[in-house]
């Protein structure tokens, strides 16, 4: 087995976390995925992934404080983050506090793979 980058996925909705999984995976990524901040928050403290893909609406702590969280405790992880509600530059304001990127929901595969690849240099 190759070493393939090491994704770490949170999103409170299973059918999203199974979407990009599965996109990702079928890519060549290597994905664990979570529905809790919490949980996530100790995956990367644990072992910091190559990418953090952080769905911005989610219970407590919600991914606006994740983010922060992580990025205070892990400057150098590359973060993505989604929203299906923020949306334009509303949603980029988000690379001022620790998002490397961002995507607006509905993400098509396409666009997943391909901004995944320029995040991670593949």
């Amino acid at each position: 087995m190759t070493n393939a980058p090491n994704i770490v996925i949170v999103d409170d909705d299973p059918q999203v976390l199974k979407f990009l999984s599965t996109t990702l995976e079928e890519n060549g990524y290597a994905v664990t995925t979570t529905t809790a901040g919490k949980e996530a928050l100790a995956v990367t403290q644990q072992n910091p992934p190559d990418l953090l893909i952080l769905d911005l609406n989610m219970p407590e702590p919600d991914g606006f404080d994740l983010l922060k969280m992580v990025h205070s405790q892990l400057p150098y992880l590359r973060i993505l983050v989604i929203s299906g509600y923020l949306k334009g530059r509303v949603l980029e304001s988000f690379r001022f506090i620790g998002a490397i990127a961002t995507l607006e929901k509905p993400i098509t595969p396409d666009a997943l793979a391909s901004k995944v690849r320029e995040i991670l240099g593949r």
